[in-house]
């Protein structure tokens, strides 16, 4: 069964960094694009950066210069670097996959159970 696991969040103060982790496990075949979202109570959950297993990225416009993903193929990984964080960026962050898993026919979307960050003023 495949799993993904986020580490990471925590409390920082505004202009502070992070780093997430999210690390896919289980009878996994292939990965393609890795994401990050993030969502806020009462809102929907918004895509924050992606990455292709080809290590085309892709940021959404409130993060770009300030956040970095990347990826570790060899380990299921994905990473998002967050700097100079404002109060605006406070949300449960989540990881987001779109794997086949061994045996499978077709690509699939799996889910985080999210980590939360929270940048204090």
């Amino acid at each position: 069964q495949v799993q993904l696991v986020e580490s990471g969040g925590g409390l920082v103060q505004a202009g502070g960094s992070l780093r997430l982790s999210c690390a896919a496990s289980g009878s996994i075949f292939s990965i393609n694009t890795m994401n990050w979202y993030r969502q806020t109570p009462g809102k929907q959950r918004d895509l924050v950066a992606g990455i292709n297993s080809r290590g085309s990225t892709t940021y959404a416009d409130f993060v770009k210069g300030r956040f970095t993903i990347s990826r570790d193929n060899g380990k299921n990984t994905v990473y998002l670097q967050m700097n100079s964080l404002k109060p605006e960026d406070t949300a449960v962050y989540h990881c987001n996959a779109d794997l086949k898993e061994e045996g499978s026919l077709a690509y699939d979307y799996y889910w985080g159970q999210g980590t939360q960050v929270t940048v204090s003023s």
